[in-house]
């Protein structure tokens, strides 16, 4: 009990300090943590939302087209129906959102896998590259990594005479993946290195090959692991995808911009139209963010 209890205190230590990684501990410590600090060693941070803060984006909501309404001085729209009137477009360029994000998340996990994979390398050079690679991505701004895709890449290619556009929404699609890409590897690389070695030892003295231990043996047991950081990734994802109004795309800010514009660039629109948006967002991240708290508690490594 007292061996027990010291290792919980040494990895709540080093988790508070980031001075150690989850996957060297031994699966009991990484549970004792995660019932500890009620998260998993594995993920990225948490987007912890909570009924309240729907409540609270509903409260503000309300409160801002109140102001609003009794500020109008007579003769113009009121608030409320503005909102009303413009949510069939606001939802199309919201849909937009969620197309980009999908796109993004699907280029980013199928690249990153194998970047990830490229980290456990037993070649060095391999190892290195992709660590490298995945560090760089991992911490660049997500913005600057948009506005490099955007105008970087081509506008258009010419393929036999034909010219083919290269729209800014798939470049938004490219720029957002490669960050994804850099967590998703990272997410594959902690998944792999936290199965116990009696696994990789089981699977080598029955004769199968390294790419048969991967892909039989190991990685079945890490999409339970990485399934919840992975969801908690696409909601963060998803709020993101608002930075592709920075660079021209036709999302829902950019038409949040057009509906004020439309509306002869009314000042008093300005809390509720967007304070409407950060509510759409919510109803959409808020089921993701409950899903992945129930299955980190469902696929917590068990002692």
């Amino acid at each position: 009990m007292t061996r027990k209890a010291s290792s919980r205190q040494r990895l709540n230590a080093s988790l508070r300090s980031g001075t150690d990684l989850p996957v060297l501990h031994s699966p009991d410590e990484r549970t004792a943590a995660f019932r500890t600090t009620g998260r998993d060693v594995l993920a990225l941070p948490r987007l912890n939302l909570k009924p309240w803060h729907g409540l609270l984006l509903m409260g503000l909501l309300l409160f801002s087209a109140g102001v609003a309404e009794a500020q109008n001085g007579g003769g113009r729209e009121g608030v409320f129906s503005i909102l009303v009137k413009w949510t069939p477009l606001l939802l199309q360029g919201f849909v937009f959102n969620l197309i980009i994000s999908v796109l993004s998340m699907a280029l980013g996990t199928a690249v990153g896998a194998f970047l990830g994979l490229m980290q456990i390398s037993l070649l060095p050079p391999v190892r290195a590259g992709s660590w490298f690679v995945t560090q760089f991505f991992r911490n660049a701004p997500w913005l600057v990594l948009l506005f490099y895709a955007m105008f970087m890449l081509p506008f258009q290619f010419e393929i036999g005479g034909m010219t083919i556009p290269f729209p800014d929404w798939v470049k938004a699609v490219i720029g957002l993946s490669l960050p994804v890409m850099a967590n998703v590897s990272e997410l594959v690389r902690g998944a792999v290195q936290s199965i116990p070695s009696g696994q990789w030892e089981a699977a080598e003295s029955l004769a199968f090959t390294r790419r048969q231990q991967i892909w039989q043996i190991i990685m079945p047991q890490c999409i339970k692991r990485m399934l919840p950081p992975w969801m908690n990734l696409y909601a963060i994802l998803t709020m993101a995808t608002v930075l592709a109004s920075v660079v021209g795309v036709n999302e829902v800010m950019t038409l949040a911009d057009q509906v004020k514009a439309a509306e002869g660039g009314r000042t008093d629109l300005l809390a509720p139209l967007y304070g409407y948006l950060l509510l759409l967002f919510f109803i959409y991240s808020y089921p993701i963010a409950r899903l992945t708290m129930r299955l980190e508690l469902k696929y917590a490594v068990k002692i």
